[in-house]
């Protein structure tokens, strides 16, 4: 009898622990719990971390790490049936998505900026990009400078806008600019002579030049505006979520696996050609990795 009573004590603190904890659930974890539904915010064209595949499915980087805390959530809220709605976004409404919880988490190529970190949180940097700008191969444009006068295309909503109009003011050049919607939008517009040069992060110009009809019509200049970090971006002064995804990317940065899912998008055929982009890990990366943080750029 007594080992009866014991085992009903000890099975009575449970529930009334887990009940607790349950009533304590705030902010994001409480909204997945009560809907059994988590939205993701995926890009279209943000090849290889978020985009559509010939199956017009959302894969990517960006997509595999997002999967691993989609799983950590399931085990936290014990929601092994956890439902995944998959929203696409822009990089214009990305932000304004996830304030107002149309999104829950949005996994793409977001530069986690110190600008940014007023408006949205993010997660441990799993990425490290450089600015810069892709043109044709044949083009006499060599440099950043060399933009002057000419007619360039861009995306809406990226941090490659505003650095542009920075580098313009300091620089002294006068550049005319065309927004795309998506970068595959803005590479078009580079691949029809519409423009000399597509302005952006330097692993999605390469992104889309490996898919290009022929990649050797493309080059990347070397020069950079600006060095910045990727990251997953969740809505801010939420520290049970944010903790729950800090703990889940550090981890798979701590355990090598994040190795493994750089190599499969990075330094494998990849679909929806099956091309190889033959990017290769950045020591600034392999510090990310070594030392998980969500620093932002200023």
């Amino acid at each position: 009898m007594k080992r009866l009573a014991s085992t009903a004590i000890a099975a009575a603190i449970a529930l009334v622990s887990a009940s607790a904890t349950a009533q304590t659930l705030t902010g994001t974890l409480a909204k997945i719990r009560d809907t059994g539904t988590i939205t993701i915010g995926h890009r279209e064209a943000s090849i290889p971390f978020s985009y559509l595949d010939d199956k017009q499915q959302a894969v990517g980087y960006a997509m595999d790490i997002c999967a691993r805390v989609v799983d950590a959530i399931k085990a936290e809220l014990k929601l092994p049936n956890l439902k995944v709605v998959l929203q696409p976004v822009t990089s214009a409404n990305r932000i304004p998505l996830l304030q107002n919880g149309s999104i829950d988490l949005e996994c793409g190529s977001t530069t986690n900026s110190v600008e940014r970190q007023k408006q949205v949180a993010f997660g441990p940097t799993y990425f490290v990009i450089n600015v810069t700008a892709a043109v044709k191969a044949n083009s006499p444009i060599k440099t950043l400078a060399d933009l002057n006068g000419r007619t360039i295309s861009t995306t809406a909503g990226t941090t490659s806008v505003p650095l542009l109009k920075r580098y313009e003011r300091t620089s002294g050049i006068d550049v005319k600019e065309i927004y795309g919607k998506d970068h595959s939008e803005s590479f078009l517009l580079l691949v029809d002579d519409r423009v000399s040069a597509f302005v952006m992060d330097d692993v999605l110009l390469a992104g889309q030049i490996a898919n290009a009809r022929n990649p050797a019509e493309f080059r990347i200049i070397p020069e950079s505006l600006r060095t910045e970090p990727y990251s997953v971006m969740l809505r801010r002064e939420d520290a049970p979520f944010k903790a729950l995804v800090d703990r889940t990317v550090g981890g798979l940065m701590k355990s090598g696996e994040i190795e493994k899912l750089y190599a499969k998008w990075f330094l494998s055929p990849i679909p929806p050609r099956k091309v190889n982009l033959n990017f290769p890990v950045t020591q600034a990366l392999r510090e990310a990795f070594k030392n998980p943080n969500d620093q932002g750029v200023q």
